[in-house]
């Protein structure tokens, strides 16, 4: 009898931490429904200064996820071009860095604000398409502009959600990048004749995106 009434006990005791837990890890859900994050690749400028391939960039993404599937957000880049974005890998893209044999005249430095739409796939598995409208300002080499212009840039994304800590309030996020542009307006004739060599395209970026959830 004392050992049916211990058993009962435990699992009484059991049952009523499990739907405490249980509780808990909805209660973080629903806490945390933004989230902040950066590419890690911006952390390889630092340092750099005034080098002709640095390329000032900066990026900032703030999300929302609208239930557990869906993940709205806004992205905030800028960044500075120092040659033609759609050298592929194929086509030698580091050689072409060292060789210096494909740098613009100058650079192109674009900034923009767009949206993004993350769907979680299965488990950390998701997939992120990204519309981001540029403006553009082409410098020369003393750094004296040249002319403005806008650029249409999309990127679709494929990677995995991996949360860390207690309330896995932090995240990381291993990913490619497909990259594409359009509507590339008022490009200088010494920088269109470099960037029509390449595609308006760029494959299989890889990057590594940190964050928290708040």
């Amino acid at each position: 009898m004392k050992k049916l009434v211990f058993i009962g006990l435990t699992l009484c005791t059991l049952s009523v931490f499990a739907q405490n837990n249980k509780k808990l890890v909805s209660d973080n859900a629903k806490e945390f429904k933004y989230r902040v994050s950066f590419p890690a690749i911006i952390l390889g400028n630092i340092g750099k200064g005034g080098e002709r391939t640095n390329t000032q960039h900066i990026e900032l993404h703030v999300k929302r996820e609208l239930d557990s599937k869906n993940i709205v957000g806004v992205k905030f880049a800028t960044w500075r071009l120092f040659q033609p974005m759609g050298i592929q890998w194929r086509d030698g893209l580091l050689d072409k860095i060292d060789s210096e044999t494909e740098f613009y005249p100058g650079y192109l430095h674009e900034t923009g604000v767009g949206i993004s739409y993350q769907r979680m796939l299965w488990k950390g598995l998701f997939a992120t398409v990204e519309v981001l409208p540029l403006y553009k300002t082409y410098k020369d080499l003393n750094n004296k502009k040249i002319t403005n212009g806008f650029k249409l840039y999309n990127s679709y994304h494929l990677g995995y959600h991996f949360a860390f800590g207690k309330k896995k309030q932090f995240f990381i996020e291993p990913q490619f990048h497909c990259n594409v542009w359009h509507f590339d307006s008022k490009t200088p004739q010494a920088f269109k004749e470099l960037d029509k060599k390449w595609k308006n395209y760029f494959l299989f970026e890889p990057n590594l995106y940190i964050g928290f959830k708040f």
